[in-house]
């Protein structure tokens, strides 16, 4: 009972610094840290983040199409504050770690790639 207890709460606090972070990117990119809470927005908005149209939310939609889309979009998020593609790749993948680390650290948005 005790054990099922500390475990909650560390992956309470786990969950509450991932939704941080994520937030705080947001925030840095100039948009409403709330949209990072909202399904489907929050996708829309790191769209626009990453320079890319908002109809690619259509995208994420189709099975195995949507995978490449969000490793995609992951790697122009990366680029946009700066970061090289090994990072983009690493919030594809491990987006609980490294958008804290994006959040949280020194990275700047500069701003969105161009539109492809």
């Amino acid at each position: 009972m005790i054990m099922s207890a500390i475990v909650g709460i560390f992956y309470l606090a786990f969950v509450v610094l991932v939704i941080a972070g994520f937030w705080k990117v947001f925030t840095k990119a100039g948009h409403p840290g709330w949209a990072s809470l909202v399904p489907i927005y929050n996708a829309y908005v790191l769209l626009k983040i990453a320079g890319k149209p908002g109809w690619w939310l259509v995208l994420f939609l189709i099975p195995i199409v949507n995978f490449v889309i969000a490793i995609i979009v992951s790697i122009e998020v990366a680029k946009a504050f700066g970061k090289g593609g090994g990072f983009g790749v690493g919030l594809a993948f491990l987006g609980c770690i490294f958008y804290p680390i994006l959040g949280f650290g020194d990275a700047k948005y500069q701003s969105a790639p161009a539109l492809n």
